[in-house]
C-alpha cells in the first residue's frame, strides 16, 4: 500500500484566534483522507459503507471463532423459530435477541482487534477492555437463553 499524507496537515493553524479564544478542533476535518475515502454523499457513500460492512462480516467470520459460533447458534435458533408455534410477538422478540447477540459479538471482536493492534503486551487495561467485551457478550447470550426458555415454557408447559 502506498502511504497517504493528507494535505490538511501541511498547514498548522494557530491554537488561538486573534481574540485570544481557543480554536475548536473538528474531530473529522472536512478535507480529511477519511472523508474523501468514504465519499461525500449519495448512493456512492451508501455503496462504500455497505462494502465496509461486508468486509467487517468477512473479517469477523474468518478471524474470530466466537463470532462463527454465535452466528451458527443463532442460525440454528432462527431455523427452529420457523417450526415453533410461538405468537408473532414472541418470535419478533427472539429475533431481536438473536441479532443483539450478534451485534454485541461484533463489538467485542472490534474491541479485541483494537486492543491487540495497540499492543500485544499484557496490560491491565487491555485485560479490562477484553473482559468487559466478553461480559457484554455473556449478558447478551444469557438474555437470549432466558427468552427462549420463557417462550418454550409458556408454550409447551
Amino acid at each position: 500500500m502506498s502511504k497517504v499524507t493528507p494535505s490538511h496537515f501541511d498547514y498548522k493553524k494557530p491554537d488561538f484566534e486573534p481574540t485570544g479564544q481557543p480554536v475548536p478542533i473538528p474531530l473529522l476535518a472536512i478535507d480529511s483522507y477519511a472523508s474523501n475515502a468514504k465519499g461525500k454523499k449519495g448512493l456512492a457513500r451508501i455503496v462504500k459503507a455497505t462494502s465496509y460492512s461486508i468486509d467487517g462480516f468477512k473479517a469477523a467470520y474468518q478471524f474470530e471463532a466466537a463470532f462463527r459460533q454465535v452466528l451458527w447458534l443463532n442460525f440454528a435458533l432462527l431455523m427452529a423459530l420457523i417450526f415453533t408455534p410461538f405468537d408473532l410477538s414472541i418470535k419478533m422478540l427472539l429475533i431481536v435477541a438473536s441479532f443483539l447477540s450478534l451485534i454485541v459479538e461484533l463489538f467485542n471482536t472490534g474491541i479485541e482487534a483494537s486492543v491487540d493492534h495497540a499492543s500485544t503486551e499484557q496490560h491491565p487495561l487491555a485485560k479490562i477492555a477484553k473482559d468487559v467485551g466478553s461480559a457484554a457478550q455473556f449478558l447478551a447470550l444469557l438474555l437470549l437463553t432466558m427468552l427462549w426458555l420463557i417462550a418454550l415454557s409458556s408454550t409447551f408447559l
